[in-house]
């Protein structure tokens, strides 16, 4: 059995010209071996579809499971369901590529790492924000944010006359600002 850290690693020198199927399991450890991943631990299944060809190599992925993150709004864990399909471009040669799905290799490499480009494609497949639904996040924490978030008028004014400032700043305005006020 392979290691961890080789569990990633796909040798292509040797593949036929042709398809090749892959399929890696991503358990919690895969996370752990990372030092700043936003995702926590998780169980999902990459598969890989690796087409050789003479000058490249064409792998489409299809990511899906659970994975653990932490909820934007109490902190606490959740799990989020992540579902992604992509296509990215293995090419050799030895310019730079601005592409973020070709990926230019060297032209002496024999094999593919693919431990960055799993995560990668997991960390995109992620909502744009995770929260829990409502009513089930920690509510300890929600009654924290609340308590130190919450402006209200009275403790406003109460700190403009600590400031000394009683004046009424809707008068302090600048004109091209209360301009913008009539935009809505």
């Amino acid at each position: 059995m392979r290691s961890s850290k080789n569990k990633f690693i796909v040798p292509f020198e040797g593949l036929k010209v042709g398809f090749h199927d892959f399929e890696f399991d991503i358990t919690d450890q895969f996370f752990e071996d990372l030092e700043y991943s936003i995702i926590k631990a998780g169980k999902l299944t990459v598969e890989m579809e690796l087409e050789k060809k003479e000058t490249m190599l064409i792998a489409n992925f299809v990511v899906d499971g659970n994975v653990d993150v932490e909820c934007a709004r109490c902190t606490d864990p959740l799990e989020e369901y992540i579902y992604g399909e992509y296509r990215i471009v293995f090419k050799f040669g030895t310019e730079i590529s601005d592409d973020e799905n070709l990926i230019v290799l060297e032209p002496q490499e024999y094999e593919l790492h693919l431990a960055p480009i799993i995560y990668e494609l997991m960390t995109i497949s992620l909502p744009t924000r995770s929260v829990h639904d409502e009513g089930d996040c920690n509510e300890e924490m929600i009654a924290l944010i609340d308590e130190y978030s919450i402006v209200e008028e009275e403790d406003l004014k109460e700190d403009d006359i600590e400031d000394g400032n009683d004046d009424d700043d809707d008068d302090d305005i600048d004109p091209r600002w209360s301009a913008l006020k009539n935009l809505n």
